[in-house]
C-alpha cells in the first residue's frame, strides 16, 4: 500500500467521491438506462471476474471492464473519456508513488540476486529450512516480523525466501499464498501499523465512536480481539505451513505437479522467470550474507522510521552501489543493467494495477457503493449488523481491487446506520476492518494480490485461484462469529 501520508489522501479523495484521483466528472451523453446503474456495474464486474478466471487474462479484462463502463457511461464520447481515465490513473501522484515503489523494487530484487546477496541468504537460512514444511514455516514468521506495512512485508519476504522454496521443491502458489494472507491480516491485526493508523483516523472522526474512545486508536485496539477474518487467515496458512491443513482445488494440484515434473511454477507462469526456478549452485556458495541482509535491514528500518517505502528503497539501492561496487561484487555497468531489467519486469504490475484502478472508478461513476448499500438495507437489524457490514464491505473491496477506498466510502454510511438502530459499535468497527483485509487478501486485482503474485514469480490468476479455498473459509468462519456475536454482545 501507500505510506501513511499517501493513503490519507487517498481517503480523503474518495470521501469527496473521487477515488484514485481527481477524475472526470462528465456525465453521461445520453439517456438514464432501464436498468440501475449499480447493476450494471456488478454486471460488468462479475463477466471481468469471469473472464479472468476461465482465461487467465486478467489485464485484458480489466482494461475491457473499464471500456464497458465508460461505453455505459459516456456512449458516444467514451473512447476520449476512457483515454482520459487512463491518462489520469498512470499521473495521479500517489499512483505515481506506487509504479515507482514496485518498479524500484524490481530493480532491488534483481540486484540483490546480481550480487549473490539472495543466494548467501539462502545458504544460511537453508540449515533450518531442511524441509518443506520448516520453509514453508520460515516464510510464515518473517510475514508475522515484517508487520508495519502489507507492501513491505510481501515484497521483502518474497525476495527472502522464493530461492528456498524452488530449492525444497515447494510450489510457487504456496509461497504466494502464504505472503498474501501474512500481509494485511497482519498488519491488521497489530495496532503499529499502516491500517491501524489509516482506519482509526476514519472512526474517530464518528460520534459513536468518539463519545465512548479516548481516540481512535483506542477503538482500533478494542475492535482487533473481534477481527475474525484475519485471525482465521492466519489460523489457516499457519496450519498449511506445518502441514496441518488440506491442499485444496488449484493448490493440491500444483503440489502434485511438482512431485511429478518436478517444476515450481507452470507454463504459464514461466514469463515471470527468465532466470530459470532457481539461482546456480556457485552463486549461491559464493554469495555473503551481509549483501543480503544489510540493504535489507536498511529498508525495513527507513521503512519504519518514515513511514515511506519509496524513500526507503531508493536510500537501499544507493547502499547498493556502495557495497557492491567498490569491492567489485559488480561493476557500475552491470549494476545499471540489472535495476533497468529488474524495473521492466515489474511492467506486468503496473499494467494489471492500471486495469483495477480504471475498472473502480467507473465503477464509482456507475455508483455500484450505493447500490448494494440499499440492497442490504432491509436486512438490518442490530444483531445481523456486523455480519453484513462485514458481507457488504468485503463485496465491495474485492468487485472494486480498493479495500481502503471502499473503507473510506463505507464508514460514514456504516457507523451513523449503527448508531441510529442500536448496533455494537465495536463489532461494527472489527466487521469493517475485517472486510477491508479480506478484499485486500482475495481480489485477484487488488495490490496485495498482484504484488504476492509478482514476489513469488507466479501468474497471478493462479496465485488467486489456488489461494481461494482458504480464503473462503476463513470468511465463511467470519461471518459465523459476526452472527453469534452480534446476538450475545
Amino acid at each position: 500500500m501507500h505510506s501513511t501520508a499517501a493513503r490519507m489522501s487517498e481517503r480523503e479523495r474518495v470521501c469527496d467521491g473521487m477515488l484514485f484521483g481527481t477524475f472526470r466528472t462528465k456525465k453521461r451523453t445520453k439517456g438514464s438506462s432501464i436498468m440501475p446503474d449499480g447493476l450494471i456495474a456488478l454486471i460488468i464486474i462479475l463477466f471481468v471476474v469471469a473472464g479472468a478466471v476461465i482465461t487467465k487474462r486478467c489485464i485484458e479484462f480489466l482494461l475491457l471492464g473499464s471500456l464497458a463502463g465508460s461505453i455505459v457511461l459516456y456512449r458516444g464520447s467514451f473512447l476520449g473519456e476512457w483515454i482520459g481515465i487512463l491518462q489520469e490513473v498512470v499521473g495521479d501522484p500517489d499512483n505515481v508513488w506506487l509504479w515507482l515503489v514496485c518498479g524500484l523494487f524490481g530493480s532491488l530484487i534483481a540486484v540483490l540476486q546480481a550480487a549473490g546477496g539472495t543466494g548467501g541468504f539462502s545458504r544460511i537460512l537453508s540449515r533450518f529450512c531442511r524441509t518443506q514444511n520448516r520453509t514453508m514455516f520460515a516464510s510464515f514468521l518473517l510475514g508475522l516480523l515484517i508487520f508495519v506495512d502489507d507492501y513491505l512485508n510481501v515484497l521483502t519476504v518474497g525476495v527472502c525466501m522464493k530461492d528456498l522454496y524452488d530449492r525444497r521443491k515447494l510450489p510457487r502458489e504456496s509461497l504466494a499464498f502464504v505472503l498474501d494472507s501474512t500481509g494485511a491480516p497482519v498488519c491488521v491485526l497489530l495496532p503499529f501499523s499502516t491500517w491501524a493508523v489509516f482506519f482509526a483516523g476514519l472512526f474517530y472522526q464518528h460520534d459513536l465512536i468518539s463519545s465512548q474512545f479516548a481516540s481512535g486508536m483506542d477503538a482500533y485496539v478494542h475492535a482487533i480481539p473481534y477481527c475474525f477474518y484475519p485471525f482465521f487467515a492466519l489460523l489457516i496458512v499457519f496450519l498449511f505451513t506445518i502441514g496441518k491443513f488440506p491442499k485444496l482445488g488449484a493448490m493440491k494440484k500444483a503440489f502434485a505437479r511438482v512431485e511429478k515434473t518436478g517444476e515450481v511454477y507452470s507454463a504459464d507462469s514461466a514469463k515471470y522467470n527468465h532466470g530459470g526456478p532457481m539461482q546456480g549452485e556457485e552463486q549461491m556458495q559464493n554469495g555473503r550474507l551481509r549483501d543480503f541482509l544489510i540493504p535489507i535491514l536498511v529498508l525495513v528500518g527507513i521503512a519504519i522510521a518514515t513511514g515511506d517505502l519509496l524513500l526507503a528503497v531508493i536510500v537501499t539501492l544507493a547502499l547498493c552501489v556502495v557495497l557492491y561496487v567498490p569491492f567489485r561484487r559488480m561493476t557500475m555497468e552491470v549494476f545499471t543493467e540489472h535495476m533497468i531489467q529488474g524495473f521492466g519486469e515489474m511492467l506486468t504490475v503496473f499494467f494489471m494495477l492500471v486495469g483495477a484502478f480504471s475498472l473502480a472508478h467507473v465503477c464509482g461513476e456507475l455508483h455500484l457503493t450505493e447500490y448494494l448499500i440499499e440492497l442490504a438495507k432491509p436486512l438490518l437489524t442490530p444483531a445481523l449488523f456486523p455480519a453484513i457490514s462485514f458481507v457488504l464491505l468485503a463485496t465491495l473491496a474485492f468487485v472494486t481491487g480498493s479495500n481502503w477506498g471502499m473503507s473510506a466510502v463505507v464508514i460514514p454510511i456504516l457507523i451513523p446506520m449503527c448508531a441510529a438502530i442500536g448496533g455494537n459499535a465495536v463489532l461494527t468497527m472489527a466487521a469493517i476492518i475485517s472486510g477491508g483485509a479480506f478484499g485486500s487478501h482475495a481480489c485477484f486485482y487488488t495490490d496485495a494480490t498482484i504484488l504476492s503474485s509478482s514476489a513469488a514469480g507466479i501468474d497471478n490468476m493462479e496465485h488467486a485461484v489456488s489461494q481461494l479455498p482458504y480464503v473462503m473459509i476463513a470468511a465463511g468462519g467470519a461471518v459465523v462469529l459476526y452472527l453469534v456475536f452480534g446476538f450475545i454482545m
